[in-house]
């Protein structure tokens, strides 16, 4: 499908012009195990059923034409959560990248990870990288996964690498500026959401990427992440396309003057 027939496509499904799609679209994707406690199952079946929601939201995205889809998929603070849970992810994220290889591929979808890579075990670190190298050269959507990521972890990190480059005489600290700290984020290269999804009702960022969506977008839903399918991400797209971003100015009235 060429850009004019895909972005006819996008305005017939969604009623959205294709230049008022997010360019970017984050998501935190809470609520796995409160589904799984409500339909009488182990936490963990929570998660296994979210993998099916990432599949249909990536897909999604990509035929959408999203430019990029980042989502929060393991917390630098999940690691307080009980052991055979933990084992559990680290399992279904092994599984993930292998098993959703060929999805990626089919869908012309590059994978990037950011994080820290403390805790992650070895096997899952190489079928991570394994992914990653193999969509490398696609150029359709950007998938980013979120994996052992903190907000504020990755400001310490991007403060430690200009700290090294100062005290090695290659940063002045005079010249430091906001796109220079953007260089050394996880983020370096990656546009800014534009808009940030989160499910299950919770109204808080949860350490998610706080440099990065400054200017988001916010979206609610009271769907847990297990329930969140393409019909909710087109509500959520429409509404973001329906709002007035003004990145901290005022519009302009040519009748009634600045609102």
């Amino acid at each position: 499908m060429n850009s004019e027939s895909s972005s006819q496509s996008v305005q017939s499904d969604l009623g959205v012009a294709a230049e008022r799609l997010p360019r970017h679209i984050a998501v935190i994707m809470d609520g796995n195990g409160r589904w799984a406690q409500r339909q009488g199952l182990p936490r963990v079946e929570g998660h296994r059923r979210g993998v099916t929601s990432v599949r249909r939201t990536t897909e999604e995205c990509a035929r959408l034409g999203i430019q990029q889809l980042t989502l929060y998929c393991l917390s630098s603070e999940n690691w307080k959560r009980p052991q055979y849970e933990l084992d559990f992810l680290m399992h279904l994220l092994e599984q993930y990248m292998i098993e959703e290889r060929s999805t990626i591929m089919a869908n012309n979808i590059q994978v990037r990870i950011i994080g820290r890579r403390d805790g992650i075990p070895e096997q899952v670190q190489h079928e991570m990288d394994r992914t990653i190298e193999l969509s490398a050269a696609n150029t359709g959507t950007t998938l980013c996964l979120a994996i052992n990521y903190g907000g504020r972890g990755e400001m310490v990190d991007a403060v430690r690498k200009m700290a090294t480059a100062a005290a090695a005489g290659t940063l002045e600290p005079a010249k430091i500026t906001e796109d220079a700290i953007a260089a050394h984020l996880y983020t370096a290269g990656m546009p800014d959401p534009d808009l940030l999804i989160r499910t299950a009702g919770e109204m808080r960022i949860s350490n998610f990427l706080l440099w990065q969506i400054s200017y988001a977008e916010l979206w609610v839903t009271q769907q847990c992440w297990p329930e969140f399918c393409e019909e909710t991400l087109h509500q959520a797209i429409r509404d973001f396309a329906g709002r007035d971003r003004r990145f901290g100015g005022l519009k302009v009235d040519s009748a009634e003057g600045a609102t």
